[in-house]
């Protein structure tokens, strides 16, 4: 049975690779290993030391510390200093988020960076005040439809 640490690491490296668009036979040639161990690797049946761990961070280009993101409130006595998205679950895990994900890691770099901009600049909207109603008219002409 695979320890809890080991198959956060594990799903963490499965979910990069695949955003990635890589094979676990591609991911191995990368690191040097076959497509086998990859596997047990992925699953928490074996666990990754920390040499490999360094290898596998650069083959998929991330720090290490991306592979123990979210573990820490499933850890006792544990407290983050980031916060934590508790209640929404791997959001990964979710297929469309997930093809989201892949999908902008799969757009050129000027485009990524322009998208990123834009989104970012989107969820700002939510803390804009709303539009104020139009102000009924002062001269005296009515909201009516004229019929004549």
């Amino acid at each position: 049975m695979a320890n809890e640490i080991d198959a956060h690491i594990g799903m963490r490296l499965r979910q990069r690779r695949w955003l990635l668009g890589l094979t676990q036979q591609q991911l191995g040639d990368r690191v040097g290993i076959k497509f086998q161990q990859v596997q047990k690797y992925e699953t928490g049946q074996n666990r990754i030391s920390a040499s490999r761990l360094w290898e596998l961070a650069r083959a998929v280009e991330v720090r290490i510390a991306y592979f123990f993101d979210g573990l820490g409130h499933e850890i006792e006595g544990f407290s983050e200093s980031e916060p934590s998205f508790e209640g929404q679950g791997d959001l990964l895990a979710d297929r469309e988020a997930a093809e989201l994900v892949r999908a902008y890691y799969a757009t050129p770099e000027p485009q990524r960076r322009r998208l990123y901009e834009l989104v970012k600049a989107m969820g700002d909207i939510q803390d804009v005040e709303p539009i104020a109603e139009k102000p009924a008219q002062t001269n005296g002409e009515s909201n009516a439809v004229n019929h004549s």
